[in-house]
């Protein structure tokens, strides 16, 4: 197994090799990658892959990490049960 093998973004089974390849083709921040493969959506929405990417794209930007632009986090503004919706209740 190389360092390419390695799985970045567990939830949606991304590879290194993959976030690399998609900033070879000029994806250069972490939404356009997020929005190209998946990573980040999964039920982890991130937590866990965010900072890996975060640092591939430094390096291979030349860049420090804090200057890599972190994607907002955006969780529901509230929980809706699924029979609510099939109801078609109105909103409170």
């Amino acid at each position: 197994m190389t360092d390419d093998d390695i799985i970045i973004c567990r939830c949606e089974d991304i590879t290194l090799r993959q976030i690399r390849e998609l900033i070879a083709q000029g994806y250069h921040t972490i939404d356009e990658i997020k929005r190209v493969s998946r990573a980040g959506m999964g039920p982890c929405q991130g937590r866990t892959c965010r900072q890996l990417i975060a640092r591939e794209l430094a390096g291979a930007l030349g860049v420090p990490i804090e200057q890599v632009e972190m994607p907002t986090f955006r969780p529901p503004s509230r929980p809706v049960l699924l029979s609510t919706i099939a109801r078609g209740e109105a909103d409170e």
